[in-house]
């Protein structure tokens, strides 16, 4: 399942945000039900192909957009992914912008991330202590492999880098907010980012976003006063983004060289992590997420 034979294999999963999820709702394929020791996943994983490679799909929010992002289960998510051989996710979620540079329907290639959440278990890694780096939480090789694909397309802009503010929600920022992020640097706001990249960098599994921006949050006064008005606008402005979006993944899959040719850091990510004395981890812990850690107790 998705092997490419090359210098390096790669596998590709796809989580599906709001909007991308919704537009990939008919993808036929053969769906994968993984189990796992936390639970099951958002929704089946589809393995199809685009651009004649399989890639594996995932619904995070589910399969009618059931799940509010505190509800979604993202150890399960990476957990099957990482079981069916994933090496590579490229993840797209909708966002707010907080900056005036970065319109409606415009995509983001994020490169940094500010964690807000408080609600959400954000490590597989419950009795030992496993220490990932972070300081690029976004992989930097998918992220130019993403953006050489996107130089590749006429009437498309997207935007290279930007920090992603991850709020716990389900509610939007209030006005008071979406200033204080701006200040702290922000440029998009979302709900989703994490903990899913920190838990695919602790599965060592490379992770790059594709932000879907859909309106400029709550800092910018809304030109259309009818809340019915602005709630049309942003569905416009995210199912153009999520058809964007869309176009420029299956643009980067027409050519995997880049993924094949340079590992990511990721890849070894828990290599130098594991600073507990392996000998005093629980061997039923070893054993059940063997899945994550398995080849660095050999």
């Amino acid at each position: 399942m998705m092997l490419i034979m090359s210098k390096r294999p790669v596998r590709i999963g796809i989580i599906g945000g709001t909007g991308v999820a919704e537009a990939l709702g008919g993808e036929t394929g053969e769906q994968s039900f993984p189990t796992t020791p936390f639970g099951k996943p958002s929704a089946p994983i589809v393995v199809t192909r685009w651009q004649d490679m399989d890639v594996a799909i995932l619904q995070r929010h589910g399969a009618g957009h059931v799940l509010n992002p505190s509800s979604v289960p993202y150890r399960a998510n990476i957990f099957a992914l990482k079981s069916l051989g994933v090496t590579h996710i490229v993840a797209s979620g909708a966002t707010g912008s907080l900056r005036e540079q970065i319109g409606p329907g415009d995509l983001v290639i994020a490169d940094q991330v500010i964690d807000k959440t408080c609600k959400r278990a954000n490590t597989f890694y419950e009795k030992a202590a496993v220490h990932v780096e972070f300081a690029e939480p976004f992989c930097p090789v998918m992220r130019r492999w993403l953006l050489d694909a996107a130089a590749k397309l006429d009437d498309l802009t997207v935007h290279d880098g930007g920090t992603y503010v991850c709020m716990e929600g389900p509610a939007f920022s209030t006005r008071a907010e979406s200033h204080m992020h701006r200040r702290w640097g922000g440029d998009l706001i979302g709900m989703t980012a994490m903990p899913e990249a920190k838990l695919a960098r602790e599965a060592e599994i490379a992770y790059a976003l594709v932000a879907l921006p859909t309106d400029y949050d709550c800092w910018r006064p809304h030109k259309v006063d009818n809340p019915q008005d602005l709630l049309a606008e942003i569905m416009g402005n995210l199912q153009k983004a999520s058809s964007t979006s869309i176009t420029l993944i299956k643009k980067a899959l027409a050519d995997v060289t880049t993924l094949c040719d340079q590992p990511s850091p990721a890849h070894d990510a828990l290599a130098l992590a594991i600073w507990s004395d392996k000998s005093q981890i629980p061997s039923d812990e070893i054993d059940r997420l063997a899945v994550l850690w398995g080849r660095h107790f050999k």
